[in-house]
């Protein structure tokens, strides 16, 4: 992918602020910021607990790939955030996500496979 325009340079870093951001916030849920009393590993289980360390993780290893324009960001928010997608969708009771948290992620997953049509569209217009 072309990261170097200076277009598509600012949206892989808005895109990586968004991704910083949601990592964030799902490693301030990780650390029972918003729970009080309760456990985090309580309330999510051992199994959601788990989903919710490799989703911030790899969210938060993402964001900073997408800051310095490296292609495995995008490779990794995508790879991270359709599984999460994915997992949210079957129905799995491990991963808990709101209306508007499933709409962030959507929005994320969007916008890195746009940067991924438009990175093929301006390979093939250069051959």
């Amino acid at each position: 992918m072309d990261f170097k325009s200076d277009i598509s340079g600012r949206y892989v870093r808005i895109v990586a602020i968004i991704a910083l951001l949601l990592g964030l916030s799902d490693a301030s849920r990780l650390l029972g910021v918003s729970t009080g009393a309760v456990s985090p590993l309580t309330m999510l289980g051992t199994t959601g607990f788990v989903y919710l360390t490799i989703f911030a993780l790899a969210r938060l290893f993402a964001a900073v790939g997408l800051w310095i324009k490296a292609s495995w960001g995008a490779v990794l928010l995508v790879g991270a955030t359709a599984v999460e997608l994915t997992l949210y969708l079957m129905g799995s009771q491990d991963v808990q996500m709101t209306a508007f948290g499933f709409a962030v992620r959507l929005v994320l997953l969007v916008s890195i496979l746009l940067i991924f049509v438009l990175g093929l569209r301006l390979r093939r217009a250069r051959e």
